[in-house]
């Protein structure tokens, strides 16, 4: 019994202390975007999608997922620490209004919990400190964990978000749950 209530205690601290750092980023995104509380205006206005540069584990930005009220921070890089603070960006990848693959990654038990309601057509919106991107969900599938295929060069920008599937797998999923979504 002592065994099975140290490892309850072990895991409500944990999901407790996600659930800070994620409040922590969001926190700290939204003050990124938000340029009437920037205390830097000049610096953001001459900021551009060429010229942001972010290091591994920096809160960038925000994505909103409306249809099913998401409001999340996006932070730089996918190791297990920067997805506790929130949705991670492959940083192999580009970011919006660079013309090609934005891939964000996130745990399906955290800040992904809800995107299997996610449907096509729904809007995925991107807040950065140079401007704001609004996406179509275009199209959905499910890939092996292993199947790195979907990291690849678009003619387009697309916008791809990744997550472990099956959704109420207990473990390591064996399959990722891929959106693609296009400008607007």
């Amino acid at each position: 019994m002592a065994f099975g209530l140290g490892l309850l205690i072990y895991s409500g601290w944990n999901i407790w202390s996600a659930n800070q750092n994620q409040k922590e980023s969001l926190a700290e995104a939204k003050e990124l975007v938000n340029p009437e509380s920037n205390k830097n205006n000049n610096q953001q206005e001459k900021m551009s999608a060429e010229n942001f540069t972010a290091n591994d584990g920096d809160v960038i930005g925000m994505l909103h997922l409306p249809a099913i009220d998401g409001e999340l921070p996006i932070v730089e890089g996918t190791s297990e620490d920067d997805l506790e603070q929130g949705v991670g960006h492959y940083s192999s990848t580009v970011l919006p209004g660079q013309g090609n693959q934005i891939l964000l990654s996130g745990h399906r038990d955290t800040v992904f919990q809800k995107v299997g309601e996610l449907q096509l057509g729904d809007e995925l919106i991107v807040d950065l400190p140079y401007g704001s991107y609004t996406y179509e969900i275009a199209e959905t599938e499910i890939v092996d964990a292993d199947d790195t295929t979907v990291i690849r060069d678009y003619p387009e920008e697309v916008l791809t978000l990744s997550t472990c599937y099956p959704f109420g797998f207990i473990g390591n999923a064996p399959e990722r749950y891929i959106i693609y979504a296009y400008p607007k």
